[in-house]
C-alpha cells in the first residue's frame, strides 16, 4: 500500500504537468489505454485470463472508479498538487463512515460518535489545507476533489468486493483500464478540445506515458493491498500520499505548505488513524466473525 501510496503521488506530479498539455479527459484516455496494454502483456505472460464471470462488478467498479479519477485529474489541473491529493484521500474517512454504516444496518453495532467526530476533524482539516493555498475562484476544483474522495471510497470498497470474490489483481485493474480508456475517449467527444497537434512532443508523450505506467503499477499493488489486507488499514495508509505529495509539490513548484496548512494535514491523518483504531476496536469487539476483515 505505501509503494502505490507514493507511485500515486508520482503519477499526480505527472497528471498536472501532462494537464499544461492535455485536457483531463486526453490523460484518462491515455492513461487507460496505456493501462490496457501494459496489463495485457502481463496477463499474457503470466497466463492469467482476462475473461471474467463478473461483468457487473467490474462495470460498476469501473464507472465509479472513472468519474473519480476524472473528478481528481481536474482538480489536480486547478489546484495545488498536495491540497488536490488532501481532498482525494479524504476516501479513507469515507470508507470508515461507509463501513460503520453497513454494520449499523446489519444490526451489529450502534452508530459510535467518536467516529462521527473524526469525520468532521478531517473536514476542519481539510478547510485549514484549504485557506492559505486557495483563492476564491478555485472553489470548483475544489469540489471536484472532494467528490473524487467520496467516489473513490465506493470504489475502494468494491475492489475489496472483487478480490475476495476470487478476481485476481490483474483482471481487475485491466478492466477498470478498459472503462477509463472509453470513459476518456467518450468524453473527447463530448467536451470540445483544447490540444492542438504541437502538444504532441516528446516531453508531454512522455509524461502521458508516465501517467500511465505508474498508474497502472500503483493500480496492481492497491489492488492486491486490499484483496490481501483489512480495509481500512490500508485506507489509513493511503495517506502517506499526501507526505509524499506535499514534498513534491514543494520540491516541484515551490509550493511549500504554511503552518496552518501542515495543522490541517496532521488533522486528517489524525482522523484518518482515528477512524482506523475505532473502527477496528468496535470490530473485535460487536461484529460477527464474518465480518472481522472489513
Amino acid at each position: 500500500m505505501l509503494g502505490a501510496t507514493l507511485l500515486f503521488s508520482l503519477m499526480g506530479l505527472c497528471v498536472k504537468l501532462a494537464s499544461a498539455h492535455f485536457s483531463a479527459a486526453e490523460i484518462v484516455a491515455g492513461r487507460g489505454l496505456i493501462g490496457v496494454l501494459l496489463i495485457a502483456a502481463l496477463a499474457r505472460h503470466q497466463r492469467v485470463p482476462l475473461r471474467t464471470k463478473l461483468p457487473g462488478m467490474h462495470l460498476w467498479r469501473g464507472t465509479i472508479g472513472v468519474a473519480a479519477l476524472c473528478l481528481w485529474f481536474w482538480a489536480i489541473s486547478g489546484l495545488p498538487l498536495a491540497t488536490a491529493m488532501t481532498l482525494n484521500q479524504m476516501s479513507a474517512i469515507w470508507m470508515a463512515l461507509f463501513l460503520l454504516g453497513g454494520a449499523v444496518l446489519m444490526g451489529a453495532s450502534r452508530l459510535d460518535p467518536r467516529l462521527l467526530a473524526t469525520v468532521l476533524v478531517g473536514f476542519v482539516g481539510v478547510a485549514l489545507v484549504l485557506q492559505p493555498t486557495f483563492e476564491r475562484n478555485q472553489w470548483p476544483w475544489a469540489l471536484a476533489g472532494l467528490a473524487s474522495g467520496v467516489l473513490a471510497a465506493v470504489a475502494y470498497l468494491q475492489v475489496t468486493a472483487l478480490g475476495r470474490a476470487g478476481e485476481p489483481e490483474l483482471r481487475v485493474v485491466f478492466y477498470f483500464s478498459l472503462a477509463g480508456t472509453g470513459a476518456g475517449g467518450a468524453l473527447m467527444g463530448i467536451v470540445p478540445s483544447t490540444t492542438e497537434l504541437r502538444a504532441w512532443t516528446l516531453e508531454s508523450f512522455a509524461l502521458l506515458a508516465a501517467v500511465g505506467l505508474t498508474a497502472s503499477v500503483a493500480q496492481i499493488l492497491m489492488t492486491s493491498a486490499y484483496t490481501h489486507g483489512k480495509v481500512l488499514v490500508n485506507a489509513s495508509l493511503n495517506y502517506s500520499g499526501i507526505v509524499f505529495s506535499a514534498l513534491l509539490g514543494w520540491w516541484m513548484f515551490g509550493e511549500q505548505p504554511g503552518w496552518i496548512a501542515t495543522l490541517g494535514i496532521a488533522l486528517i491523518i489524525g482522523a484518518g488513524w482515528t477512524a482506523t483504531a475505532l473502527r477496528t476496536q468496535q470490530t473485535s469487539r460487536t461484529l460477527p466473525s464474518d465480518l472481522h476483515n472489513e
